[in-house]
């Protein structure tokens, strides 16, 4: 899985043991790497068995959406909303109160 990164990414887990944070918490984490110059960010998210040690130690941030078992279809949706709901976060519209 690491294989296929470049050089300089920035490694973000989704794994049922990470953190599970709020949704302006995850905003601002993205606005400090947008503001810090991060180039390539990649979100990788755990098999059944979870990420290899080698992963997680590359990892920046070890994100959960919580303690139960979701599908890797739905994650997928789950963090598109999420990284949509930061950037509304960001750019102050109302979507995220709504």
């Amino acid at each position: 899985m690491l294989g296929g990164l470049s050089s300089g990414t920035t490694i973000i887990t989704l794994d049922e043991r990470g953190s599970n944070i709020p949704s302006e918490q995850f905003a601002e984490m993205i606005r400090r790497w947008r503001d810090d110059g991060v180039a390539n960010a990649s979100f990788l998210i755990g098999g059944a068995d979870g990420h290899a040690t080698s992963v997680l130690d590359r990892s920046t941030l070890k994100l959960s959406f919580g303690a139960l078992t979701w599908p890797h279809m739905l994650v997928r949706v789950m963090l598109a909303e999420q990284l949509y709901r930061a950037m509304t976060i960001l750019s102050g519209h109302p979507y995220h109160r709504s």
